[in-house]
């Protein structure tokens, strides 16, 4: 009997570690969202609610991270990981990158072999259209379109 109750106690034991983990890993599932902006400029707001302040702008193809959800609100990390809230009707899935580094050139295709179309400073937002191994093949919200390399994007 003694060793019966043992057993029942250990399984007890183990289903509520496994639920206690389950409950902490949650908020890690959350964060590892990444969503983008999609429409033309979105206003970040200091919490969950059109009465809030207005911090910033953030404007099309811009990516985030969501860290938590409160009703139709997400709270959001950027590229240089400055937090604020944001109205989820304002986000969807779209593919996207943000240029990281000073000065990135955009290319006419997958190479620096190729043909330097634009140049884009730090903090450029663009929807991703494909990749080639390294090279991601990218269209800005104005419409001009070109490949630059992903170690120059987050």
């Amino acid at each position: 009997m003694h060793n019966r109750k043992k057993t029942v106690f250990t399984a007890g034991l183990a289903l509520a570690l496994v639920l206690f983990g389950i409950l902490l890993a949650a908020p890690s599932a959350a964060a590892a969202e990444r969503l983008s902006i999609s429409v033309n400029a979105a206003n970040v707001r200091s919490g969950p609610g059109t009465q809030y302040d207005m911090l910033w702008r953030m404007e099309r193809y811009t990516p985030l991270i969501v860290i938590s959800r409160q009703g139709d609100w997400i709270f959001f990390e950027d590229f240089e990981k400055t937090r604020g809230w944001m109205h989820a009707d304002l986000v969807d899935k779209t593919p996207t990158v943000i240029t990281t580094a000073e000065l990135c050139n955009i290319r006419s295709a997958p190479g620096t072999d190729k043909e330097i179309i634009f140049q884009a400073e730090s903090g450029v937002p663009f929807k991703v259209i494909g990749r080639q191994g390294p090279w991601i093949n990218i269209q800005h919200a104005d419409g001009d379109k070109g490949w630059l390399h992903e170690s120059l994007v987050w």
